[in-house]
């Protein structure tokens, strides 16, 4: 049987095809990464779902009272036939980011995070106010 009359071919080359027009439909915007913000006596908690990650694939940085998350992944699928011919090779990146904006300023240098099961989990310790948080003082003669 020719691949022309092969249905099963058919059916991958329709299903190939729906993957791109969801991408370019903008559904592809409903990846966007789900957090929730929490906020404790001394921290703020920042829980993301990132399934299909690995860790080296996650990027964080806080400044400014912002956190933001990046999150990049390839894969690499192959078919090859007995003399190393490709008769299939698909690549895929995903990457997707966000930015959260913290109520307060936090201890940059003090914060932590972990990631498991597909689920990030970042600690921010609020910054302790001071008496020069308010500015300098200036003394009237």
């Amino acid at each position: 049987m020719s691949d022309r009359n092969n249905p099963f071919e058919e059916i991958e080359r329709l299903f190939d095809q729906l993957g791109r027009n969801f991408e370019s439909s903008g559904m592809s915007k409903l990846r966007d990464i789900a957090i929730d913000l929490e906020e404790h006596d001394d921290a703020f908690v920042v829980t993301a779902d990132l399934p299909g990650y690995e860790t080296e694939d996650i990027d964080l940085a806080v400044r400014d009272r912002q956190l933001t998350i990046r999150a990049e992944h390839a894969d690499t699928t192959e078919d090859r036939d007995g003399d190393d011919r490709y008769l299939r090779r698909e690549r895929t990146r995903r990457s997707t980011s966000r930015t959260v904006h913290l109520p307060e300023p936090v201890e940059e240098e003090a914060s932590d995070a972990s990631y498991r099961h597909g689920v990030l989990t970042v600690r921010l310790p609020k910054r302790r106010h001071s008496e020069d948080e308010d500015g300098h003082r200036i003394d009237i003669e």
